[in-house]
């Protein structure tokens, strides 16, 4: 397990490195409105993804349980028609969004391979799911400088249509790895297996989705409020802030792989105690080095128009750290099934977000969506935090390294360094 942990976390290391050079480049060609178009698109195609997830979120769980073909066919066909059929009632029943054919591709690409990566997290194959994940910002990164730099196509469309093909090539590549190991053509739409799928699925994605909006709600506001160029603004202390998350989403990410394939609940209880304590010590670590970081160097790198990002990070740091705990408590919860429990914390967490909003953002613009996003994470951390303390043995105390523990972090920041 630390093995896999220093793995993933460097991968995730190495996403971060490179989704920043996507943002850099982004704000430099395509400035704040730009990257505000950018930041509300992709939020649209996030918000379809969870409709996606009602059956495609649910293959990591099921993998140990059901064929690989029976869970993916039906992953596959669920990701086209809501890939299909949802952009378009957000299109033309809510708002316009900023190219449909764009969102509809993107959807059911990122669906597709969102399957497949979610059936090697079932497998434990940890190595091939961080592939993938740098493999989507890699990618990414490749095509838009070759775009722009060998081909000419400087328009912000550039970066919708190379994400189009990244998916479209991972998701090829994924197929044929899969393809070797089982039967990809047998589809079997089995009952049994819809009805399961469906009944896990949608406990989560319902948590999940409305904790996304704890995330994302804001952008909406500031659109409305404020303009397109505030949520450019607004996105990359987000961004920023959200980096952060590194270390809480590796270690979810092998707890609830691990979780979901033991039947040991006190060794998960274990497990999870181990995770929390590194996610909160080195969170922490992290949110204190980017808070020394002159606010300067970041329109240096981003350009003037970004000169609050070090206080947006700032009051959005609390905030980070609550999230970077909650998530590992999150991931164990639902890799034991209590769904429940996620879903009232993000219930709480969402109305606490839209109540404020509506008062807050329109007259503090940018810092008010700062303090409302804050106190909505670290409000729905608690709850999550206080269930898995009531339910377990954990203790605060628990929270400080023991000796083993700091031997553990000796060795993986050495072997970081080879």
């Amino acid at each position: 397990m630390q093995k896999t942990f220093i793995h993933t976390f460097l991968s995730r290391a190495l996403i971060l490195i490179l989704n920043f050079g996507i943002i850099i480049f982004a704000t430099n060609v395509w400035g704040s409105q730009g990257k505000g178009s950018i930041s509300m698109l992709i939020a649209d195609l996030a918000i379809i993804g969870f409709i996606s997830n009602i059956f495609v979120g649910s293959i990591t769980y099921l993998t140990s349980r059901y064929k690989t073909a029976d869970i993916l066919g039906i992953a596959y066909v669920w990701s086209v028609v809501v890939g299909i059929s949802i952009p378009l009632v957000v299109h033309f029943a809510i708002r316009p969004v900023y190219d449909l054919r764009y969102l509809v591709l993107l959807s059911v690409l990122f669906s597709l391979l969102t399957s497949n990566i979610n059936h090697f997290i079932g497998k434990q194959d940890i190595a091939k799911f961080n592939l993938y994940t740098i493999l989507q910002q890699g990618v990414h990164l490749v095509f838009i400088l070759a775009a722009f730099y060998i081909f000419g196509i400087t328009s912000l469309n550039t970066y919708f249509i190379t994400l189009i093909a990244c998916y479209g090539v991972l998701f090829f590549v994924s197929t044929l790895q899969l393809s070797t190991e089982s039967k990809l053509p047998e589809f079997s739409f089995s009952g049994a297996v819809i009805r399961s799928m469906f009944s896990y699925g949608w406990k989560t994605q319902l948590s999940a989705l409305m904790q996304f909006m704890n995330y994302r709600l804001s952008f909406y506001f500031l659109e409305v409020y404020r303009g397109i160029a505030s949520v450019g603004v607004f996105s990359i202390g987000v961004a920023l802030s959200e980096g952060i998350w590194a270390v809480s989403r590796s270690l979810s990410t092998i707890l609830y792989s691990k979780v979901v394939n033991s039947s040991n609940q006190l060794e998960s209880v274990d497990a999870a105690k181990v995770a929390i304590k590194l996610s909160f010590l080195v969170t922490s670590f992290f949110v204190l080095i980017i808070l020394c970081v002159p606010a300067e160097v970041y329109t240096i790198v981003f350009g003037e128009a970004f000169y609050q990002t070090k206080l947006i990070f700032m009051l959005l740091s609390p905030g980070i750290l609550a999230i970077a705990v909650s998530n590992i408590v999150g991931s164990y919860f639902a890799g034991v099934n209590r769904l429940q429990v996620l879903n009232i914390k993000s219930i709480v967490g969402l109305a606490f977000t839209v109540i404020s909003s509506v008062y807050v953002i329109p007259r503090w613009g940018i810092i008010g969506a700062c303090v409302v996003t804050t106190i909505s994470y670290c409000l729905s951390s608690g709850i999550l935090f206080w269930k898995f303390y009531k339910g377990t043995t954990f203790k605060v105390a628990d929270l400080l390294p023991t000796k083993a523990e700091l031997t553990f972090v000796k060795q993986f920041f050495s072997i970081g360094n080879k």
